[in-house]
């Protein structure tokens, strides 16, 4: 006997004690009970930022923090760190924030429907939005957004530099997340750089997404404080 008939032979056993009327499903079935903890323990806003940059580095994506006066410069910085000169935007990205980028020369390319994925995987770096993210897993979603654009310009290109405003998209858990989705659009879940392991457990990054991750963590600086731009 196969792994495949155990399997299925304990599900049907397990039908058999249910009552005919709840085993499809239907309309006239009791509700699934859903008790289950929707957040693990209490934080407060600036700790759910803190743990979402202490999984996000866990991962091994490279976090930063910046203020809205200066994202350009740090986006630029990063950029120019790693000598990209072509970025990918998505349309409803905001202009101001490659402003520097554009004056220094970098090539900014648009997020085209016919862009195969040749000269997607030309690209240097693409600079996108997010949904929403997780603190607790420390992971990134991507729903399509004017500022995020199609799935595969996330997927294709070496870098991605992806910026958060926090707090507004950072909630604790999951299930979180997910009353913020929409289930009908595309989603894209990160969680660190793409990853893979071999037999031998040697880690290769960079096989079927971005080799590097990088995200801001953008937020206004309180009065009177000035706020760290990048770490």
């Amino acid at each position: 006997m196969s792994s495949r008939d155990v399997v299925l032979g304990r599900v049907r056993r397990a039908l058999a004690e249910a009552p005919r009327g709840q085993r499809a499903g239907g309309p006239g079935d009791p509700p699934v009970v859903r008790d289950y903890h929707r957040v693990h323990g209490s934080r407060t806003p600036a700790q759910r930022v803190d743990l979402l940059a202490e999984n996000l580095a866990d991962y091994r994506a490279i976090v930063h923090r910046s203020d809205p006066g200066g994202l350009p410069a740090l986006i630029h910085r990063l950029l120019a760190e790693r000598g990209a000169r072509t970025v990918l935007a998505p349309p409803g990205l905001e202009a101001a924030w490659l402003a520097a980028s554009a004056d220094s020369g970098v090539t900014l390319v648009e997020d085209r429907a016919t862009d195969t994925p040749r000269e997607l995987d030309a690209v240097d770096s693409v600079v996108t939005g997010c949904a929403v993210a997780v603190a607790e897993t420390g992971t990134l979603v991507l729903d399509a957004g004017p500022d995020q654009g199609r799935r595969r310009i996330t997927l294709v290109p070496d870098h991605h530099l992806c910026v958060v405003r926090v707090p507004d998209q950072v909630v604790d858990s999951v299930p979180e997340a997910l009353g913020r989705l929409a289930p009908e659009r595309p989603q894209t879940w990160i969680s660190g750089p793409s990853a893979t392991s071999d037999i031998e457990l040697d880690r290769v990054e960079g096989v079927h997404g971005p080799r590097t991750l990088e995200v801001i963590l953008l937020t206004d600086a309180e009065p009177g404080r000035s706020m760290p731009r990048s770490g």
